[in-house]
């Protein structure tokens, strides 16, 4: 008897567990998708839809958003996606090369074309994704947050006049968006104020609205994010710091202690600046930023002393 119970208080548990899986996968199978092509603009949405849909950045941790090739599965499921939030200014070569349904893609920086940064061309190779060139546009427009509220807008925009949330949530997010990164613009401001004719070095050309907007001299090298610099890097990172006098360089991900060490025989004060693309500050895009802000401001006392 007491095994025949045991079997029944099993069989509803079972069968509790199940109802609330299929609730679930329900819920979840109601909920628009949305993908995004960095982290920064998966970042933005959830900001404007919060739990109302799913923001899906698919890109795996520790590859590069712009160079990343999705898969047969991964293009399956981007296709099938309610929205796809582009970044534009050329960032994401995948897109290229993919058929996707225009009805869904939201180009987010159509309305901020003309504050484009035009590059020179760069190619060279990156990791195991071959050559590639950093040509015509600088893609990296969020990092100036004036131009991230204009993003914020497009998709706050687009998830409205497709009905995927209703527009008064919606309105009300990005008020609070649009403040925050108004406030963050504000404290980076005061913050960076100190660094005007400081030459700064960063290991890979991301950071141009960022410069534009704070008034910054930032020269690049084409290093891969987190690498260890190889010797040939090296020289080239003093034949430019000795050139420029610079006394900053900027990381895109945190480099290996040796790599810090190097850079400090040259004479180089080391900041990690996670510029938002790559899934990875557990943090979030603000926080990365402010910490970025605030070794920057900090770096630049120093150097001053």
């Amino acid at each position: 008897m007491r095994e025949l119970s045991l079997v029944r208080v099993l069989q509803g548990v079972l069968a509790a567990l199940m109802i609330v899986f299929s609730v679930n996968a329900a819920l979840a199978q109601d909920r628009p998708r949305i993908v995004t092509v960095n982290q920064a603009l998966h970042f933005l949405a959830e900001r404007l839809l919060e739990d109302t849909a799913e923001v899906v950045f698919p890109v795996p941790e520790g590859v590069d958003p712009s160079f990343w090739r999705p898969s047969i599965a991964d293009i399956s499921m981007i296709q099938s996606a309610d929205m796809i939030l582009l970044n534009g200014a050329g960032f994401a070569s995948w897109i290229d090369r993919v058929s996707l349904p225009r009805s869904r893609i939201v180009n987010t920086s159509a309305a901020i074309e003309d504050a484009f940064i035009v590059t020179e061309s760069i190619t060279h190779s990156h990791g195991d994704g071959g050559e590639h060139s950093h040509e015509g546009i600088a893609s990296y427009t969020w990092l100036d947050p004036m131009l991230a509220i204009a993003q914020a807008e497009a998709i706050a925009a687009a998830v409205v006049a497709r009905d995927l949330a209703t527009g008064e949530d919606v309105e009300a997010r990005l008020t609070e968006l649009r403040s925050d990164l108004t406030e963050l613009d504000a404290m980076a401001q005061d913050a960076l104020s100190g660094l005007e004719g400081v030459t700064m070095i960063a290991t890979h050309p991301r950071y141009q609205y960022f410069a534009r907007r704070y008034s910054l001299s930032i020269a690049s090298l084409e290093w891969d994010a987190g690498a260890m610099p190889s010797e040939d890097d090296l020289s080239d990172l003093e034949r430019l710091s000795t050139e420029l006098d610079a006394r900053i360089l900027i990381w895109e991900a945190q480099p290996p202690r040796e790599a810090i060490e190097l850079a400090e025989t040259l004479g180089l004060q080391s900041v990690v600046f996670e510029p938002g693309a790559s899934k990875g500050s557990p943090d979030g895009l603000f926080a990365a930023y402010r910490q970025a802000v605030s070794s920057l401001s900090e770096a630049a006392s120093e150097n001053a002393d």
